[in-house]
């Protein structure tokens, strides 16, 4: 059988399970949220970091990871929140909750403003080991997702496409959804050629995504 480009991550063994599980058994807290360079912690430990277009369910999926139901809120506004949100992983590292994009309700300044230090903050920050990029997997890739992509290429950032609410979606919708997400995925010299599928609701795709966060260095 041909190898699909883009495969699912493979569910992670014992061993790597593991690992996922006491990085996020540790202690995960707020440490600030941040709106310049200036403000950001010291790069003394490495640092993931999570993109998505507004409602696309990244703080509940960041909630799930960390077993804590209220450390990501989030805004039914899209644009509301503009700050870079900084939480504990243990002492591994950092789990940055970038604001959601989508900005129909932003002022245009404010909009500029943010994308300025989020271009800042993915092309200077040198402990940034990987973007993670959610899309819902019930629309696919939106032009403002190839946006981003696109900075994180030019960024040089890997980010991996990790597909939301995957629960929502019956299965031979999904598959063509999935066929879109790898079309997309495809035109992205950055993208990590792995898609995870998720469901923070169900609990699906938790452990691989823990794994994959606690493998990396």
């Amino acid at each position: 059988m041909k190898q699909l480009p883009f495969p699912l991550a493979q569910t992670p063994d014992d061993a790597a399970r593991e690992r996922g599980r006491l990085l996020f058994a540790g202690e995960t807290d707020f440490v600030k949220g941040v709106v310049a360079m200036s403000g950001l912690p010291d790069p003394d430990r490495i640092e993931v970091c999570f993109a998505g277009r507004s409602n696309v369910g990244k703080s509940t999926l960041i909630n799930a990871l960390t077993g804590r139901k209220g450390l990501a809120r989030a805004s039914n506004t899209p644009g509301r929140t503009q700050e870079i949100n900084y939480f504990t992983m243990g002492e591994h590292g950092y789990l940055v909750d970038l604001p959601g994009y989508g900005f129909a309700n932003a002022p245009l300044t404010v909009v500029e403003k943010w994308q300025r230090l989020l271009k800042q903050y993915l092309s200077g920050r040198q402990t940034l080991r990987r973007a993670f990029v959610l899309i819902d997997a019930r629309h696919g890739v939106k032009p403002v997702d190839d946006e981003i992509m696109s900075l994180l290429d030019s960024a040089a950032v890997t980010f991996q496409a990790v597909l939301t609410k995957a629960d929502k979606v019956k299965l031979k919708e999904r598959e063509r959804i999935m066929d879109q997400v790898r079309g997309a995925l495809a035109k992205h010299p950055a993208a990590y050629p792995e898609i995870v599928l998720t469901s923070s609701e169900k609990g699906d795709g938790i452990k691989t995504l823990r794994s994959i966060i606690a493998g990396l260095e």
